[in-house]
């Protein structure tokens, strides 16, 4: 018997439009969770929007959004109802309202509003052929989707809900980014990292199983299976959290014997181009893919040619809109690169069209955790993409910038050219005498600053050096 190939599973994104969210901004999102999907080794066959107030309602959408939805996973579109009429009407006098809004986090709930205005484009259109790689067309000649997937981090209700409506699995983007950074952590710190974020984002959603339906043990036997789940999660992220500490401590051993070092971080946007540009100036084998998140932990690789003082280069974990809090706080240790940076190159992707709201979300995220005060400099990558017009505009929008591409070598040597001409700005410029019987200090000297002439007389060794005033000062109380 042979084995079979596991088929490609299927997903539809299913997408509310808020309120001052404009139509390019909401398609923008709606492909990015495409990207993060693919990134899974998901097939996007189609997305379903809907323009609302708000996404507080017990199943998200409206009841013929369910349907339109559901037409691509072979639901009914119906949320089934799970108690009584006489039960529902007698724990709305008491007070249901508040149960709710402890499980949808605070926003309002309540039982399906009329339709509002409904966005009538196709931002993903069903890939052709679709019936052909085995997928089952629905009414309309819908390919099947196996996985409903929500734009936004949606309560355990309202995914419970969906499910009903779809008759399939339901994830929303929080959960799609969790499994994506789960899949991408290789280093021992990352992988703690994520596990934390994965059983925090998990501990909520252990309220229902796969059929909404709560594990119980007898009547008067304890906790039930539930609780005892819950209570070891959290032992567990506890016992993760006491790892990460002892982690940390051995990083912040490591970072301080490079405090020294001219240190530069590349941040931005997920899939702006860091880690090409990173391989690029240290010609090192640093992971590029086209890949959301391809990029978790920290890498620190030494400018090449080599500079002198040496300058290490930073490859940082990227961004995206509606990042989880839980993900930001995890890799606190990881975007601490940036805040103990000497300079961050601020990368963006230029060609893509909503480069600058992928700008506004690197500097929220860097003002958070207080990076925003280290030194910086706009880098607009992939210029290889765009015409002229297209680069004379951006020269105009944002004239101190640097235009690049991280596949043109031209721009790579200019790019490090400005690094070492950043660090060499406030260098002193000093002669020093090494006396012969401190000859072993000469080779320090060109190995920690950078020499511009060196001569010999009577005295020793006579050298013009132009480093930090910092370096000069250790190298004098060598000489003492």
């Amino acid at each position: 018997m042979h084995a079979t190939e596991n088929p490609q599973r299927t997903a539809v994104i299913a997408a509310v439009q808020l309120p001052g969210v404009t139509d390019t901004e909401h398609a923008g999102d709606i492909a990015e969770l495409g990207r993060l999907l693919k990134t899974l080794g998901y097939q996007v066959v189609g997305a379903v929007s809907q323009r609302r107030s708000g996404i507080g309602s017990a199943a998200v959408f409206g009841e013929g959004k369910l349907v339109e939805i559901a037409a691509y996973t072979g639901g009914t579109g119906v949320v089934t109802a799970f108690m009584s009429d006489s039960t529902r009407k007698k724990a709305a006098r008491q007070g249901e309202e508040e149960e709710d809004e402890e499980d949808d986090g605070g926003a309002e709930v309540y039982d399906e509003p009329p339709e509002a205005d409904d966005v009538g484009f196709d931002l993903l259109q069903p890939e052709s052929g679709a019936a052909a790689r085995g997928f089952v067309p629905h009414s309309g000649g819908l390919p099947h989707a196996d996985v409903v997937v929500v734009d936004h981090e949606i309560s355990p209700r309202q995914a419970r809900n969906l499910e009903q409506a779809t008759s399939a699995e339901v994830l929303d983007r929080t959960g799609v980014i969790v499994e994506i950074f789960h899949r991408h952590a290789h280093t021992r710190e990352a992988r703690l990292q994520v596990e934390i974020a994965r059983l925090t984002y998990v501990v909520p959603r252990l309220r229902f199983g796969v059929k909404g339906t709560e594990k119980q043990q007898g009547a008067g036997s304890g906790e039930s299976d539930l609780e005892l789940d819950r209570r070891r999660v959290r032992d567990r992220i506890s016992e993760l959290k006491q790892e990460l500490v002892n982690i940390a401590r051995d990083e912040e051993n490591r970072r301080s014997r490079r405090k020294r070092v001219p240190r530069v971080a590349l941040v931005g946007y997920t899939n702006a181009g860091k880690s090409s540009l990173m391989r690029a100036l240290t010609s090192s084998d640093v992971l590029v893919e086209d890949k959301l998140f391809a990029t978790l932990g920290t890498t620190v690789r030494a400018l090449q040619p080599e500079a002198t003082p040496c300058v290490l280069i930073s490859d940082t974990v990227g961004f995206i809109k509606k990042l989880p809090h839980d993900l930001v706080a995890s890799f606190r240790s990881t975007l601490d690169e940036a805040l103990e940076a000497s300079w961050l190159l601020h990368i963006v992707d230029a060609s893509d069209p909503d480069f600058r709201g992928q700008l506004g979300v690197t500097r929220t995220v860097l003002q958070e955790i207080g990076a925003d005060v280290v030194p910086s400099q706009l880098v607009l990558n992939k210029v290889d993409c765009l015409d002229d017009d297209q680069r004379l505009a951006l020269m105009e929008e944002f004239p101190s910038a640097i235009q690049l591409s991280a596949h043109r070598p031209e721009d790579v040597v200019a790019l490090r050219e400005s690094i070492v001409a950043f660090f060499e700005a406030d260098f002193e410029e000093v002669e020093l005498v090494v006396p012969y019987a401190r000859g072993h200090v000469v080779g320090v000297i060109h190995s920690t600053v950078r020499v511009i002439g060196e001569d010999w007389d009577e005295s020793g060794a006579r050298l013009t050096v132009r480093a930090p005033s910092g370096e000069i000062e250790r190298i004098r109380a060598l000489l003492r």
